[in-house]
């Protein structure tokens, strides 16, 4: 870019395309501020310009252009490629143009995990339907089939997935890799494969490490009310198979089993079903919104326990389209697919209603579903009667 262009520029102000800076700005704010361009159409951040269109200059072009490119690369997520020009004034300041194109890799967000779009008059965050239009834009309709260039194979626990093939497919011989494609948890990027974020959530060595949200949340609380302190907590990580297995062993610690004697053998009796209560979780863990930066939650109280899960229902769908077992929209069909192939899911949509009908024959109570917030919350009623 010329002078000429320059002052074209600044002459026409800040707009969707045309951001000035007088001086570096700390880390965060950069990095909103290239997430918002690299989302919408791209464009210019000038330095050394005024909000005022003052043209004051910057000091040591190259430094600032080293802090921008660190930005680009570590507070951006994918990382933004980006290109700066030191454009020298009339009157011997200099100004640092950095141009950051319409990202490929749509939609950007930044390490502490904030989308943004531009307006005509800055920056905001995208609300979740430009979230969806943009995974569309980017023939990437699902979050979970996104990239993680962070990641690489060796962050895959390959050991996990090929006992998770040899579950699924018994003794047939496949190659990791080839399996990791065609079932599209590994995607190709400038000549290299990246695992995405289903791949990641199920198979990875250390999913927190870059979805740091994607966590479980379990508590005992004595009593009815959620603001008591939790006589018990745990923060509950891994993949998604390991959170359900250790869900599961936190409520059984917790609820109450009942011993009958039948013939000369004792059998267990738990409160509520199994059965349901894993239908809760897993749907939990194979629905909830990745793109929200909160973890799922698990209460159990006096009364019930409720299973809190993050983005609310997907579009179109109703909480009286799950209960009748008529809802059957995926928001992360590769998660899905796995828990299929797992047996964990049985793929009619009806898992709810029985889920709903085995706690009513258990307690004499339906489970309420209501979305709150942006939660959709499950609340199942414990049988509070006396053994």
């Amino acid at each position: 870019m010329d002078w000429a262009d320059i002052q074209q520029r600044i002459a026409r102000g800040e707009s969707l395309h045309t951001e000035f800076k007088q001086t570096m700005v700390h880390a965060d704010d950069l990095a909103a501020e290239l997430v918002a361009f690299a989302n919408t159409e791209g464009g210019w951040l000038i330095f050394g310009v005024g909000d005022d269109r003052q043209i004051v200059g910057v000091e040591s072009p190259d430094e600032l252009a080293r802090r921008i490119d660190q930005v680009a690369y570590q507070n951006c997520e994918p990382p933004l490629t980006i290109a700066q020009e030191a454009v020298p004034t009339p009157d011997g300041k200099t100004l640092l143009v950095v141009r950051v194109p319409k990202g490929e890799l749509r939609p950007y967000r930044t390490r502490r995990g904030d989308y943004f779009v531009r307006t005509t008059s800055g920056k905001r965050r995208a609300s979740r339907q430009e979230l969806l239009r943009l995974f569309q834009s980017a023939e990437s309709l699902h979050y979970e089939e996104t990239i993680l260039l962070q990641a690489t194979l060796k962050d895959i626990d390959l050991w996990a997935f090929g006992a998770f093939q040899r579950q699924v497919l018994g003794n047939i011989e496949a190659d990791d890799q080839q399996l990791l494609i065609r079932w599209r948890l590994v995607r190709e990027y400038e000549g290299q494969y990246h695992p995405t974020v289903a791949a990641i959530l199920l198979f990875g060595r250390d999913p927190q490490q870059f979805l740091p949200h994607a966590y479980i949340t379990a508590a005992r609380i004595p009593g009815t009310d959620l603001a008591e302190e939790p006589s018990d907590r745990e923060r509950i990580e891994g993949t998604l198979f390991h959170m359900l297995k250790d869900c599961t062993r936190f409520l059984n610690i917790h609820l109450k089993t009942r011993h009958r004697i039948r013939g000369f053998e004792p059998e267990q009796y738990p409160e509520l079903p199994e059965v349901s209560l894993r239908e809760f979780l897993v749907n939990a863990l194979v629905h909830r919104d990745y793109t929200v930066s909160a973890p799922i939650r698990l209460f159990i109280l006096d009364d019930r326990v409720e299973v809190r899960s993050p983005g609310g229902l997907p579009n179109t769908v109703t909480v009286d389209m799950l209960k009748a077992g008529m809802a059957h929209v995926l928001r992360n069909p590769l998660i899905y697919s796995a828990f299929l192939r797992a047996g964990m899911v049985t793929d009619t949509g009806s898992g709810v209603r029985r889920a709903i009908q085995r706690v009513k024959e258990a307690v004499g109570r339906e489970p309420e579903i209501v979305e709150q917030g942006n939660e959709l919350v499950v609340i199942i009623p414990r049988d509070v009667s006396e053994d």
